[in-house]
């Protein structure tokens, strides 16, 4: 992450910014941009459009950090309830999940009670489960989970983040139990003994991860990018494949190219977030694509 993305995710983090985005007309219509609703209904609708032009989808239902049993409870039976919709509606997609949503920041083992809930729920409908890699004090214990979770169940997903200077290791160890591999560039402000700093490093180990993950038959490679040249790299190393890969796109970002790849038959999954906790996403891909921070400025000063 750049020094200018540092900087902004430190500035959006303040209280009277936050209240500046979520309370104006121009933060919620960039909100919009990248998240497909607040409701499930909303979530529902953009997937069904997406299905329509030949995209699956992987549904995430905002939120992360949650401190208290109440809410965990409130997040999986929000999940249920999308892989109970997406199966009667036939939506071709899967959920990804947050652990700390499911209460990693203070209970691992109820973490993982809610994970098994919601591995049995999506295995019981056909579906599947994607973990989201959260910062890098979660990580240990989030590999540690899904190891443990996969194989009891076989129908779960794990990203990791090419930036994170353990992340080799872990795909080499993970890559044992199958099921599908997101790999990301990596989206939190981390130390450098933690991660790497640079665009060039942090390319050049997604495309040295790439290779080892292309190079694996016994693993779904989900190739989570939006550069022009890691894409075309992917699609190079495919073609010594026979089994199956996929690209996986955010909603609102390049859906051009999102049509594109799936015109050539390439599967491509989009990451539909949805519900009122936001904010921390939008900050994320705020950082992640400065231009979006011109769109904001615009549209605010327009207001």
């Amino acid at each position: 992450m750049s020094a200018f993305s540092r900087s902004l995710v430190a500035v959006a983090d303040s209280v009277p910014v936050r209240r500046l985005v979520m309370g104006t007309r121009a933060g919620r219509a960039l909100a919009h941009r990248f998240v497909a609703g607040e409701t499930l209904d909303e979530a529902i609708d953009v997937a069904r459009h997406l299905n329509r032009q030949g995209l699956v989808v992987s549904l995430d239902l905002l939120g992360e950090e949650v401190t208290e049993p109440g809410s965990v409870e409130a997040a999986i039976s929000g999940y249920e309830e999308c892989l109970t919709r997406m199966a009667a509606e036939g939506i071709a997609g899967n959920i990804s999940i947050k652990l700390t949503q499911l209460g990693l920041a203070f209970n691992q083992q109820l973490t993982g009670a809610g994970l098994d809930r919601l591995a049995t729920a999506a295995g019981e409908l056909g579906l599947s489960v994607t973990i989201d890699m959260e910062d890098s004090g979660y990580t240990d214990a989030t590999v540690g989970l899904y190891e443990a979770a996969q194989r009891r169940h076989g129908n779960l997903g794990l990203a990791l983040q090419a930036y994170l200077h353990r992340t080799p290791a872990d795909l080499e160890r993970l890559a044992n139990w199958g099921g599908h591999i997101r790999l990301c560039k990596g989206a939190y402000v981390e130390p450098p003994d933690v991660a790497l700093q640079g665009k060039h490093e942090v390319d050049a180990a997604f495309a040295r991860l790439l290779e080892f993950l292309m190079a694996d038959e016994g693993v779904m490679p989900a190739v989570a990018t939006h550069d022009d040249r890691l894409i075309d790299l992917a699609r190079s190393r495919a073609q010594r494949r026979t089994e199956p890969f996929e690209f996986q796109m955010l909603y609102g970002v390049r859906p051009r190219i999102q049509r594109e790849l799936a015109a050539t038959g390439h599967q491509v999954r989009i990451y539909i977030p949805y519900g009122i906790a936001w904010y921390p996403y939008l900050v994320r891909r705020l950082a992640e694509r400065p231009a979006n921070v011109g769109f904001f400025l615009r549209a605010l000063i327009s207001r």
